[in-house]
C-alpha cells in the first residue's frame, strides 16, 4: 500500500488519503494511517495546516520529498524488516518453509554481473503473472520476498577491489 502511495506521488505534487482511495479504491482512513507512516519515515512530508475530508482534522495531505530516493529508501526498509521478521520467526513457520535466505560473494566481470542479473530477472518473471492472476498459483503457494542485490564490493578508493595472484 505505501508502494503505492509513492507511486501515485511519482505522478503530482500533492496526495490526501481522498485522493488515493479515489485513484486506488478503498478506505480514505487506510491511506491516512499509511501516509502519516509513510511521513514518520521521512519519505513524504505532511503539508501543515492543509486537511480535506469529514470529521475532526480530515485527512493528512502529504508530499513527496525525493521520489526516486524514496521508493528506493522504502524499498530497502520493508525488505530489511521483512526479512529480519522471518529470521526472528522462522522457527515458527511450516519446517517447508523454512530454509531459504542467502547471501553469496563471488569474482565476476562486469559482462558476468549483467549476465547473472539478466538470468534472475528472468527466472522472476517466470512466477510474477501469480501476483495478478490468483488462478495461476498452486493451492500451498504463498508471497515470498525475492530480493538480489548484485553490486560490486568497494575498496576504500571508491572502486571494485580486485585480486589478482602471482604465480612464481
Amino acid at each position: 500500500m505505501r508502494e503505492a502511495l509513492l507511486e501515485l506521488l511519482r505522478t503530482r505534487d500533492e496526495l490526501t488519503s481522498t485522493d488515493a482511495a479515489r485513484e486506488l479504491g478503498g478506505n480514505t482512513g487506510l491511506y491516512s494511517f499509511h501516509l502519516r507512516k509513510l511521513a514518520e519515515q521521512g519519505l513524504v512530508e505532511d503539508v501543515r495546516g492543509r486537511r480535506d475530508g469529514p470529521g475532526p482534522g480530515g485527512s493528512p495531505k502529504a508530499r513527496s520529498r525525493s521520489r526516486t530516493r524514496s521508493w528506493e529508501s522504502l524499498n530497502r526498509r520493508l525488505e530489511d524488516e521483512s526479512y529480519q521478521r522471518w529470521r526472528d520467526n522462522r522457527g515458527q513457520a511450516p519446517v517447508e518453509w523454512r530454509d531459504g535466505g542467502f547471501s553469496e560473494v563471488v569474482y565476476l566481470t562486469p559482462e558476468e554481473m549483467a549476465a547473472m542479473g539478466d538470468a534472475i530477472r528472468s527466472v522472476i518473471a517466470l512466477f510474477r503473472h501469480r501476483e495478478t492472476l490468483p488462478a495461476a498459483r498452486p493451492a500451498d503457494a504463498a508471497p515470498v520476498a525475492v530480493v538480489a542485490r548484485l553490486f560490486p564490493m568497494l575498496g576504500p578508493g571508491m572502486t571494485p577491489t580486485v585480486s589478482s595472484a602471482t604465480v612464481i
